[in-house]
């Protein structure tokens, strides 16, 4: 499940987390003070810190700085009897990943440990991979698919990846951009280098500035030191931009001007900073509708758009699912301990049927929830999500007997059997609430 590290001087409250923690199948340790946590995260290196903000020998928000430089990777989360929001302000800059007040934020808690948890350990497992595995698993080679479309969008990424020209990603949600993104970056001659990702959705308007370019020490109210942008950090390497057709108007300037001159100015400064970056973008909006309404810049769309690759939605290759699923079942029944998995047709059929508004990113969610809840070798039909149900790829009689509740009831009972009671992993798996999930634990007795 992972490491939790505790650091509060209240006895009663590191108790206290400790035990909610604990019974959430996390590995907990415990300290009271900067000087014990820091020792503590040097010795079990935690993927996750929940932190006071004040400690007997300093501020739990100057400790974020301590605690990133020993472990990058590991995510901190802040706790305060009394939100400050130039202390949250601080603690984001200084690398914290949120900042929470004791006693109104108590049912936040354990999903938000949950979420830490999850972008830590991914994080830490990629840092494990050496990079040759890393190559091959951004490896064209590895892109599924025999469709003509998308082996035609393969056979462009293979050939501007030797280049260093800018490249558009254009398609649907979940149609893999990120991957071939991935993919081109890492058979480049920047392949060596830093490959920096950021979702433009993601942020508000000054949140994405402060992330892209950095700024300078009292650009703005809490910016109490200097700090470099991702550009910064991509630099020598490539930047993949997200959802690009997000970007707010103004900014999309300060991005043209990467482009054509390789300069920009960070918040608050006046002198240009020289970089060398190429940059991938992507995105699932019609840019051309973007631009007559002017949303998006004409001139940055034909600097980005040098070479253009567009990805296939899934239903316009359905012949490619049997491969997908072959692809998926092997890598999540070896997670969970479940060999020789087989297929049927039907389940093959009803997958065929579906539109996949979601893409590859849908069906891969479908197929690890088909795992969880079989109880046998075979992924039938009755494994696959209400919804996706068509009348001609299933019987009525296989839910026959079984209320919606009921149905329910039986669902959320599997995945708690799978998660081993783990409420947090449970309620992510089932895309609920954890609020939510306790209601229905306690309204169906489980």
């Amino acid at each position: 499940m992972g490491k939790v590290l505790i650091i509060d001087d209240e006895k009663q409250i590191l108790s206290l987390l400790s035990r909610i923690i604990g019974l959430e199948g996390y590995e907990v340790y415990q300290a009271s003070s900067c000087k014990t946590g820091l020792k503590q995260l040097e010795q079990y290196t935690p993927e996750v810190v929940l932190c006071d903000v004040r400690l007997p020998d300093g501020s739990g928000v100057e400790l974020v700085s301590e605690l990133k430089k020993l472990c990058p990777l590991t995510e901190v989360i802040l706790l305060t009897a009394h939100g400050n929001i130039p202390d949250g302000v601080q603690a984001i800059k200084n690398g914290a990943y949120n900042y929470i007040t004791k006693g109104d934020d108590n049912n936040c808690i354990l999903p938000l440990i949950a979420q830490a948890m999850d972008k830590a350990s991914l994080a830490y497992r990629q840092q494990k991979e050496t990079v040759s595995s890393v190559g091959q698993q951004y490896s064209f080679d590895v892109i599924v698919g025999n469709s003509p479309a998308i082996r035609e969008a393969v056979s462009l990424a293979q050939k501007v990846a030797t280049t260093d020209v800018p490249v558009l990603l254009t398609g649907e949600t979940g149609t893999g951009k990120e991957v071939f993104a991935q993919s081109i970056h890492r058979h480049s001659d920047r392949q060596g280098k830093a490959f920096v990702a950021v979702n433009c959705s993601s942020f508000s308007r000054d949140l994405l500035e402060s992330e892209m370019f950095g700024h300078k020490a009292g650009a703005f109210t809490g910016a109490l030191k200097e700090t470099k942008g991702l550009f910064e950090e991509a630099s020598g390497g490539t930047i993949f931009l997200d959802e690009i057709g997000e970007m707010a108007f103004d900014l999309q300037a300060k991005l043209l001007r990467i482009l054509e001159t390789g300069e920009f100015l960070k918040i608050g400064d006046t002198k240009p900073i020289k970089v060398d970056v190429r940059v991938i973008a992507a995105t699932n909006r019609d840019l051309a509708k973007e631009i007559a309404n002017n949303n998006f810049r004409e001139d940055l769309f034909y600097r980005l758009s040098v070479f253009q690759i567009h990805l296939p939605a899934l239903r316009d290759r359905t012949g490619d699912i049997p491969l997908y699923v072959k692809a998926f079942v092997d890598v999540f029944a070896a997670k969970m301990g479940k060999k020789q998995m087989r297929v049927s047709s039907e389940y093959i059929n009803a997958l065929k049927l579906h539109p996949w508004k979601g893409n590859v990113r849908e069906l891969r969610n479908v197929i690890e929830r088909s795992l969880i809840i079989a109880d046998g070798d075979v992924l039938t039909i009755d494994t696959l999500p209400l919804y996706m149900l068509h009348p001609e790829a299933a019987s009525a009689d296989n839910y026959s007997g079984f209320d919606l509740s009921g149905m329910e009831k039986m669902h959320i009972s599997k995945v708690l059997k799978y998660t081993n009671g783990n409420k947090t992993e449970t309620s992510r798996l089932l895309g609920i609430g954890l609020t939510t999930l306790y209601r229905k634990i306690e309204e169906y007795g489980l």
